[in-house]
């Protein structure tokens, strides 16, 4: 039940009306019992810095946000962590009292946990990654710090993967499509696949042992996991770093430990209603 007392948080987003957020976050306040509520609002490109103001003028409990956002609120806010501004992009505002807002990027470590809920450890690992916007650099700069052996970025533009190498420090460099045979983790940062019908690595054969990770998860099962699997590789999609990165943010604005397995359930289940178009 709703009342005068209850703490919102909120999603911002454009589009945000397929965002999964809600679900998630409101799972999780229901399994712990919390008066709170999540709720998504749709903001339009240019007004990030109004959106980030609102959260000190309307006392929200905490903010999640996606593009075109992440930039922008990085500008916007008071204090950013150290993974937010080596990444120059928030996803998660944190109030910290007295009106200061604390800027978070919390992709990276939610992508470390997904691993580990595969049991997958990058210590020593030989990593490829695909792609060189935010998702990759977040996904770049966790892997290298969590020990792993190489880092190689795959990338259509040179430019672009030479600013999300300066993230993998010395374990870091550019390399063609076909490292991905070799490596023992390969992850997809790009929206190529997310027609059912692509794949950002045409031609790349895997096998057993290697583990192959595409951020997407919509579908849940793209070309490039169909093809990983056939070959006998381990594979994920990305709702466990989508649930991992929000119980991130979850626990910084309620200081409680979030009811993970509530939260994958509500993720999942607002997945396959999307799939069946009821969403």
């Amino acid at each position: 039940m709703l009342s005068g007392d209850t703490q919102v948080a909120a999603v911002i987003g454009h589009p945000v009306r397929h965002s999964l957020s809600p679900a998630i976050h409101n799972a999780a306040f229901a399994a712990l019992g919390l008066d709170w509520a999540f709720v998504a609002f749709d903001v339009a490109a240019g007004a990030t810095t109004a959106a980030i103001d609102a959260v000190r003028v309307l006392g929200l409990g905490g903010l999640s946000v996606t593009m075109p956002h992440k930039d922008g609120a990085a500008l916007a806010v008071d204090r950013l962590s150290a993974d937010a501004e080596a990444l120059a992009a928030v996803n998660c505002v944190v109030p910290s009292g007295n009106g200061v807002l604390v800027g978070e990027n919390t992709d990276g470590p939610g992508f470390l946990d997904a691993l580990a809920d595969q049991g997958v450890s990058p210590d020593g690992l030989r990593c490829v990654v695909v792609g060189a916007g935010g998702a990759a650099r977040a996904v770049i700069r966790a892997l290298a710090g969590a020990g792993a052996a190489e880092l190689t970025v795959v990338n259509r533009t040179p430019e672009r993967a030479t600013g999300a190498l300066a993230l993998a420090g010395t374990v870091g460099r550019p390399g063609p499509p076909e490292a991905a045979s070799d490596a023992d983790l390969v992850v997809n940062a790009t929206p190529v696949g997310m027609d059912g019908r692509s794949t950002p690595l045409p031609g790349v054969r895997f096998g057993p042992g290697q583990v192959v990770v595409d951020l997407l998860y919509h579908p849940p099962v793209t070309p490039l996991l169909a093809a990983a699997e056939a070959s006998g590789a381990t594979v994920a999609n990305g709702l466990g770093m989508l649930v991992h990165q929000a119980a991130h943010a979850f626990r910084q604005w309620t200081g409680e430990e979030p009811p993970v397995d509530a939260m994958a359930a509500a993720a999942a289940a607002g997945l396959r209603e999307r799939s069946a178009g009821t969403h």
